[in-house]
C-alpha cells in the first residue's frame, strides 16, 4: 500500500510521503490553533509546516513542483502562514494594541522585499548565464567573465529569504506567552533587518563589471576562437542527458584524430555528463547562435545519432557529414530512413553495408564507408576466458524500446528463466547481471521484471556465500579483497579531486571559463579507471554474483571479466563478438531459429534462446569444455564480416576514412569558389550552382 502511494505520489521515499501529508495536514491545524486560539498548537502546527516544506525541498521532491502548479506555492504558503499568525493576534485580543498594527506593517514591508530581491536574484541568474557552454578552450582573450557571486547567495534564494520570517514568527509567539509587544518588535526588526541585508549582499554584483557580457558579444568571443583554432572536424550531438553515453563512446577516438577536432552538443544538461576529454567542447543551445557562428574551417561533421536538431547542422554545405552512430546492431534504428540525409554513413564492417542494402531506404553503397569500432579496443580479443575456477556468465539485456515489441528485450518474458537457469546449473557459474542504464524508464513491467531478478541474483548470492565452499574461498581471499577495497577508497578519492575540483562550487559561467584543456590530467584519469576496474574485480570472490547497474565498472570491462555473454538484439552483441567468447541471444518474438539468423546477422554464430532458455545448457557446455564449442569457427567468421579486419586497427581505418573525406570536402568547396568566380567574370550566365 505504502509503495503503491510513493508510486502515485512520485515521491523517492516513504519518509518524503509522509513530510508531503504532514505539509497537507499542518496548515488546517495551524488555520484550527489560531482560531481557537491555542499558542502551544499553533507553535507546534508551524513548525510542522516549515520542517516538512524544508526537508521536500533539499529532496527537490515533486510535489513541491506539483504545489506551485495549483497556485500553493512557497511564497503563498509563507503568506497563508504569516495570515493566520495575525488571525492569531487577533484572537488572542491583540487586534487593538500597537504591536498588532506593528506586526501587519512589517509583515507586508517583508513581503514587499520579495520583489527586489527575486528580481536581483533573476537578473543575476540571466547575467550569469551563457549563451553557450565551454570545455578546454581558453576564453581569457576573447570573453571577459568575471567571478560569480557568492554561491550561498544564489543557491535556493527564495527559500533562503522567506525564512528569515521565522524571527518575526518567535517574536510575536514570545510576546503573546509573555504578554509584553518587545519581544515581537525585536523578532520584526531581526527580520526586516536581515532582509534588507540580503538585498543590500545582492546589489554590488549588479555593477557592470561584475556582470558576463551580453549574449552577442560573448558569441563574437566564440566566432573569434573558431578563427583562431580552425576547427577541421567536429562531433555533433543532441539529445537528452540519459543518452549521454551515445557521445562519451566517441570522446577517446575523437582525441586521436589527426587534424582540430571540436565536439558541438545542444543541450546544457549533456555538458556535466561528458566524460574526461581535452578536446574542445561547445555547446550552443539556440540554433540561430549555431547557424551565426563561422565553421567554415570545419571540413567534416560526424553524428552519433539520427535526432532532429542534426538539421540545424546539415545545412551547411562546405563540411561533409558522416553519420556513425553509436553502436552496430541489426535493429531496424541501425538502417534509419533518415540516413540518406548524410554524405557517408561509416559502419564497422561489411555486414552494416549489406543491412543498408536489404533494407532499401535509399542509402547507396557507394555511401558507406567500412571504418571498423575504434571503441571496441579495450575488449581483449582472441576468444580469451578469464581463467577462473568457474566461469563467468554475463548477462546484458537491452531495455524495452519505445513500442511494445516483444523482441525489444528478453527482460519481460525471458529474463527471469535465463537468471534462474544460471543460478541452478548443474555445474556453478558465476552470474553478472549488467542491463541497459534506460531499463524501466518507460515500461512498469520491465522495471519490475528488473527488480525481481535483482532479488534472485542477490537472495543468490547470500545462499552462495553462507555455503562452506565458498565461505572457505571467501576466508582465503579476505585479506585480498581488503587491499583492494582499500585501494579502491583511494582512487575514488582522487577521481574526485580530479573531476570534481574544477566545478565545485562555481556556476556554469565559471566552469566554462576555468575548464581548461590538461592532458597530464586526462592521462592521470584514464590510469586510474583501470586501476578502478582491476581493484573493483579484486574486492569480491570470483564466485559472488553481482548486479551491477552503474556506469561504472564499464560494458567492456564486463565483458574481460566473462566467459560467455547471454543478450538480445542490439549493439552489445556486436561488440561482445570482438571478444571471440561464445554468447548467447534471446528470440524473445518467438520467430524461430532459422528466421531469427535471417533477419538478425549478429545471432549466425550465436545460441539461441527461447523465452524458456532451455537452450543454455549448450552455451554452459561450450563455455565448460572449449573442445564442445561448435560455433567458435563461426564467431570468427562473423567477428570479421560485423567489424572489418583487425590490420589496419579501426583507429587507423577511421582516421584515414576522415582524412579522405576531408580532402572531398575541400575540393567541393574550391570547385564551388572557382565557378562562382567564373560566374561572376561572364555577366549574363544565370547558371549559378547550388551548393552541395
Amino acid at each position: 500500500m505504502i509503495s503503491k502511494a510513493i508510486r502515485l505520489a512520485r515521491v523517492g521515499s516513504g519518509s518524503e510521503l509522509a513530510a508531503a501529508l504532514l505539509l497537507v495536514l499542518g496548515f488546517p491545524c495551524v488555520m484550527l490553533a489560531a482560531i481557537i486560539p491555542n499558542l502551544w498548537f499553533f507553535a507546534v502546527a508551524v513548525a510542522v509546516t516549515y520542517l516538512s516544506d524544508r526537508f521536500l525541498h533539499q529532496r527537490s521532491s515533486y510535489l513541491v513542483n506539483r504545489l506551485a502548479k495549483v497556485r500553493a506555492g512557497l511564497s503563498i504558503r509563507f503568506l497563508v502562514r504569516q495570515l493566520l499568525l495575525v488571525l492569531l493576534m487577533a484572537r488572542t485580543g491583540l487586534a487593538d494594541q500597537m504591536v498588532f498594527y506593528v506586526t501587519v506593517a512589517c509583515l507586508l514591508a517583508f513581503y514587499g522585499l520579495q520583489a527586489p530581491h527575486g528580481a536581483m536574484v533573476m537578473l543575476l541568474r540571466l547575467r550569469r548565464k551563457l549563451p553557450v557552454v565551454t570545455r578546454n578552450i581558453d576564453l581569457s582573450g576573447y570573453v571577459r567573465i568575471p567571478d560569480a557571486p557568492p554561491r550561498r547567495l544564489l543557491d535556493r534564494p527564495a527559500e533562503k529569504m522567506l525564512h528569515l520570517d521565522v524571527f518575526a514568527l518567535l517574536g510575536v509567539l514570545a510576546a503573546i506567552e509573555a504578554d509584553t509587544p518587545w519581544f515581537a518588535y525585536a523578532g520584526l526588526g531581526l527580520t526586516l533587518a536581515l532582509a534588507v541585508g540580503y538585498v543590500f549582499l545582492l546589489m554590488p554584483h549588479l555593477r557592470p563589471s561584475k556582470l558576463v557580457p551580453p549574449p552577442e558579444k560573448v558569441l563574437e568571443g566564440i566566432d573569434a576562437w573558431l578563427t583562431d583554432y580552425k576547427p577541421t572536424v567536429m562531433m555533433y550531438f543532441s539529445g537528452s542527458a540519459d543518452s549521454a553515453y551515445q557521445v562519451n563512446m566517441w570522446l577517446e577516438t575523437m582525441s586521436q584524430l589527426e587534424g582540430r577536432p571540436v565536439i558541438f552538443l545542444r543541450e546544457r544538461n549533456i555538458v556535466p555528463q561528458l566524460g574526461p576529454t581535452s578536446v574542445p567542447v561547445v555547446c550552443v543551445p539556440g540554433s540561430v547562435h549555431l547557424m551565426n557562428l563561422d565553421l567554415s574551417s570545419v571540413r567534416v561533421a560526424l553524428y552519433a545519432a539520427n535526432v532532429g536538431k542534426n538539421i540545424h547542422m546539415l545545412r551547411v554545405p562546405t563540411m561533409k557529414h558522416v553519420f556513425i552512430g553509436h553502436g552496430d546492431s541489426d535493429k531496424l534504428a541501425s538502417v534509419n530512413p533518415f540516413s540518406k540525409a548524410y554524405d557517408e554513413v561509416w559502419t564497422a564492417g561489411r555486414a552494416g553495408r549489406d543491412r543498408y542494402a536489404l533494407a532499401d531506404v535509399g542509402v547507396r553503397s557507394e555511401d558507406i564507408v567500412e571504418v571498423g569500432r575504434p571503441q571496441l579496443a579495450p575488449i581483449k580479443t582472441g576468444n580469451s576466458r578469464t581463467g577462473n575456477p568457474i566461469p563467468t556468465v554475463l548477462y546484458a539485456p537491452t531495455w524495452e524500446g519505445w513500442d511494445d515489441n516483444p523482441g525489444n528485450t528478453s527482460l519481460l518474458l525471458a529474463g527471469e528463466n535465463i537468471v534462474r537457469k544460471l543460478l541452478e546449473a548443474p555445474e556453478p557459474v558465476r552470474v553478472v547481471y549488467k542491463p541497459h542504464p534506460f531499463t524501466g524508464t518507460r515500461s512498469v513491467k520491465a522495471k519490475a521484471a528488473h527488480d525481481r531478478i535483482v532479488a534472485m541474483i542477490e537472495k543468490a548470492a547470500a545462499a552462495r556465500a553462507a555455503e562452506p565452499r565458498w565461505a572457505k574461498e571467501a576466508s582465503s581471499h579476505l585479506a585480498e579483497q581488503t587491499e583492494a577495497a582499500a585501494e579502491l577508497q583511494r582512487i575514488e578519492a582522487r577521481l574526485a579531486e580530479l573531476s570534481g575540483g574544477a566545478g565545485e562550487g562555481r556556476d556554469e559561467a565559471e566552469v566554462s571559463r576555468d575548464s581548461l584543456p590538461d592532458p597530464a590530467r586526462e592521462a592521470e584519469t584514464a590510469r586510474l579507471r583501470d586501476e578502478w576496474n582491476t581493484a573493483y574485480w579484486r574486492s569480491f570472490g570470483w564466485w559472488e554474483h553481482k548486479v551491477i547497474t552503474g556506469p561504472a565498472p564499464r560494458l567492456y570491462d564486463c565483458f574481460n571479466e566473462s566467459d560467455a555473454m547471454v543478450s538480445d538484439i542490439s549493439s552489445v552483441v556486436s561488440d561482445f563478438i570482438a571478444s571471440g567468447k561464445p554468447y548467447a541471444v534471446t528470440d524473445s518474438a518467438g520467430l524461430g531459429e532459422d528466421e531469427f539468423k535471417r533477419q538478425n546477422t549478429a545471432v549466425r554464430a550465436a545460441v539461441i534462446l527461447s523465452n524458456s532458455a532451455e537452450e543454455l545448457d549448450e552455451l554452459l557446455a561450450a563455455v565448460a569444455d572449449p573442445a564442445a564449442d561448435a560455433l567458435a569457427e563461426e564467431r570468427r567468421v562473423l567477428k570479421e564480416y560485423l567489424l572489418g579486419p583487425d590490420e589496419p586497427t579501426s583507429m587507423e581505418q577511421f582516421d584515414a576514412a576522415v582524412q579522405s573525406l576531408a580532402a572531398k570536402s575541400q575540393a567541393r568547396n574550391v570547385g564551388v569558389e572557382k565557378r562562382m568566380a567564373e560566374t561572376e567574370q561572364t555577366p549574363g550566365r544565370n547558371d549559378t550552382p547550388v551548393g552541395g
